[in-house]
């Protein structure tokens, strides 16, 4: 079972200025797949309080799959993708040019995305725009990959492909 931490980035939504309808947009997804979400939080748009986070979750060893909402646009607030660079051990580029690809089918303004994937420890990071519909149309992307990423970061030496 795929053990999933969300972290929702919003400043309105961390003052409870607004509900997180994002957050469990992925709740609903990722326990669909039969993943287990064993943790939650909402943070303000703070690159340092992000890392933190993200660092924590990570470095717990009790979590596989970080999923973060929110803050991966072009607003001066929107830091999620430099937090999640800062904590990176490796970045895995296709994951985020894979939610472009797809969104880009949908609205022209997938282009401005600049979510970012990858590996700390053997956890791995996927950074998920702020909106419901967006977190659907995204996850739906990297979902059928997950597994496979998940079982190959903690060390499945298995091949990948099949002859």
């Amino acid at each position: 079972m795929i053990r999933v931490a969300i972290v929702s980035l919003s400043d309105k939504g961390s003052k409870g200025e607004r509900k997180d309808e994002s957050g469990g947009v992925i709740r609903d997804i990722v326990t669909g797949i039969g993943a287990s979400v064993s943790h939650y939080e909402l943070l303000p748009d703070d690159q340092l309080l992000i890392a933190a986070a993200l660092e924590r979750l990570a470095d717990s060893g009790d979590i596989d799959l970080i999923l973060t909402t929110g803050g991966t646009g072009v607003s001066p607030r929107d830091v999620t993708p430099e937090a999640t660079l800062g904590v990176l051990d490796r970045e895995l580029p296709g994951m985020g040019e894979a939610m472009r690809a797809a969104s880009l089918l949908k609205t022209p303004h997938a282009m401005l995305s600049r979510a970012v994937a990858g590996i700390r420890k053997q956890t791995l990071i996927i950074n998920l725009p702020g909106s419901p519909r967006a977190v659907r149309d995204n996850l739906s992307v990297v979902l059928p990959a997950l597994s496979h990423a998940i079982k190959k970061i903690k060390g499945d030496a298995s091949d990948c492909g099949g002859v």
